[in-house]
């Protein structure tokens, strides 16, 4: 075991700024609930050491990744997508420089919310072909029916097919499995004996063990009564039933309920190997560090937002000190909660914001237009939040990018 001391000096955060801080306080004016506008001083950010060579970490962690969009393309946002590929790939570079894998072409890609097939199969080839460059890159990929329209499913056998061209198609190109929840399967099943039926065989057909995901309807509405229950226990029971039955091909189950007790419930009756990935974008810290009878790893889209920090503290973590990587994520849980309130189908608008503010991307567009989902008080708290867990790695540009955003919104800051 590590020192704390010595641990603390690897992966604590460093109280040096690095981008000249000390010398200037800056000071941007904020809109406040009740129409006040009220000027807001930014602390110093934290520097997140990078992961140490050749300490694993302990726990696997997913990054679902979000798409950079051009700008610059002629089209109708609402009704097209057009990524920049390159942004978007670069992104992706960032997340593994940090030891973290991709979860890519998930909901936080706007997957099925703007993002069609075709662009994610695209995405998703590009993705895997860069993985391929860097020793250790990890990178499993969604496969759906969202290329079949719910309204056209007549029959499980339409669900299985469209299941099946999208398995036949990310593993012809490399790919790992992550199987999404299907809004096609959600109509046309009539129990959960449908489910058992339909996972059964997509999971005995698939080359490698997959990642399971189970996405709450407080992400998509039309996935509610999802493994033919609207009751969560039932459901659960269902979901717990077909994994364990299909052990040797099931990686993991991936769970996005926002539900920590469900989650722990759900874990601590899964088959020997088969592994939990918190989807909690509310109780992540505790999911992962764990109790007595076992811990989550994590497959989140926060970790997209807070990826150094992620880092750092999984970097703790795997050095046995839980004072440090709960020292590191604490602050960020309240900013990923405000990324995440309801309606929380939104939560990519801030998770971008984030990517923008950072210097990720150079512009707040997005996918299907949703940078006019939240609110200008909404983005304004995740500003104060993403300062607090000192998020904002160069506070000037943030500063700058965050004026704009208000600027567009008529606020002068």
């Amino acid at each position: 075991m590590v020192s704390t001391a010595e641990t603390m000096a690897d992966y604590a955060v460093r109280p040096d700024p690095p981008y000249g801080f000390k010398a200037m306080s800056l000071t941007i004016n904020l809109p406040e609930p009740g129409g006040r506008i009220a000027p807001y001083t930014l602390s110093a950010p934290k520097r997140f050491a990078a992961p140490a060579g050749g300490r694993p970490l302990n726990r696997i962690a997913l990054a679902a990744a979000h798409v950079v969009a051009d700008p610059l393309a002629d089209i109708d946002p609402w009704l097209t997508a057009a990524p920049d590929w390159d942004r978007t790939i670069a992104f992706r570079e960032h997340l593994w420089s940090l030891g973290l894998g991709v979860a890519e072409a998930m909901d936080t890609a706007q997957r099925g919310m703007g993002l069609d097939w075709p662009m994610a199969l695209e995405l998703i080839t590009r993705s895997v072909s860069a993985a391929r460059t860097r020793p250790g890159a990890v990178v499993f990929s969604g496969a759906g029916t969202d290329h079949l329209d719910p309204a056209e499913a007549k029959s499980l056998d339409d669900v299985i097919r469209a299941y099946e061209e999208q398995f036949a198609a990310i593993e012809g190109v490399g790919g790992r499995i992550i199987l999404m929840a299907s809004r096609a399967l959600v109509r046309v099943a009539k129990s959960p004996d449908d489910y058992a039926r339909i996972y059964s065989r997509l999971l005995t057909q698939a080359k490698e063990p997959v990642i399971i995901h189970w996405l709450g309807d407080m992400f998509d509405p039309a996935l509610s009564g999802y493994w033919g229950s609207r009751d969560l226990d039932a459901a659960m029971g269902t979901a717990v039933d077909i994994l364990n039955a299909n052990a040797a091909k099931v990686d993991g189950v991936k769970i996005s309920l926002l539900d920590k007790d469900k989650e722990i419930a759900m874990r601590r009756r899964l088959a020997k190997g088969v592994r939990m990935y918190t989807g909690d974008d509310f109780n992540y810290a505790e999911l992962i560090a764990g109790d007595e009878h076992g811990y989550s790893d994590a497959l989140l889209g926060i970790f997209d937002a807070i990826a150094p920090a992620a880092s750092a503290a999984l970097s703790a973590l795997a050095s046995e000190d839980l004072e440090t990587f709960h020292q590191i994520l604490a602050p960020t849980v309240p900013l990923s909660r405000h990324i995440f309130r309801a309606p929380t189908r939104f939560y990519k608008t801030g998770v971008v914001c984030m990517a923008y503010l950072n210097g990720h991307q150079d512009h707040f567009t997005m996918v299907g237009g949703q940078e006019s989902t939240r609110s200008t008080l909404h983005l304004a708290e995740l500003f104060r939040l993403a300062d607090r867990a000192g998020l904002l790695a160069d506070p000037e540009r943030a500063v700058q990018r965050m004026r704009r955003v208000l600027a567009l919104r008529g606020i002068e800051a």
